[in-house]
């Protein structure tokens, strides 16, 4: 558990404007402290909903977002799909930091995280990090369904290195 941190421009467009929120409409009865509590309620959502579609199980997944920073809740069976909730949600454009909050039913070592550089590829990250450019489908396959191609990978990138 702790804060993580990740490239605030960098991932899927989730959210809809390029600031990553979804304002509200203006309405003179509303204040902008309002609109900001809505936007980030409708940012949180979209953030659940990413998850859950990804198929990664957090029991009593609950998240909330204060500008760019999203605090997770829940309680994950597995040190890899905690890891894959925090993946999910900090390589998101317009999120900076993810506050981890999941518990582990049964602990497990962490897995390291490695942000992908310009030039990177999952070979490469392998060689540094295993010593051996064939053992990119670790890496792949650790971060399924984030990825869904390994030639699909790009800077600011966040990528679970798991340990081998």
């Amino acid at each position: 558990m702790g804060i993580f941190s990740f490239l605030k421009n960098a991932g899927p467009k989730l959210f809809g404007t390029a600031k990553g929120t979804n304002p509200a409409p203006a309405t003179p009865s509303v204040s902008n402290e309002e609109r900001l509590a809505q936007a980030n309620q409708l940012r949180a959502q979209a953030l659940m909903t990413l998850v859950q579609s990804m198929g990664i199980h957090i029991e009593g997944l609950d998240i909330a977002v204060n500008d760019d920073l999203a605090v997770v809740y829940g309680q994950a069976s597995s040190q890899a799909d905690r890891e894959k909730a925090v993946l999910a949600v900090g390589n998101v454009d317009g999120i900076a930091s993810v506050d981890d909050r999941i518990n582990v039913v049964v602990p497990e070592p962490e897995a390291r995280f490695y942000e992908v550089k310009k030039g990177d590829t999952l070979s490469r990250i392998a060689k540094e990090m295993y010593g051996n450019a064939n053992k990119y489908p670790v890496i792949f396959e650790a971060n399924k369904p984030m990825l869904k191609d390994p030639n699909l990978i790009y800077p600011g990138q966040v990528l679970r290195i798991p340990i081998i």
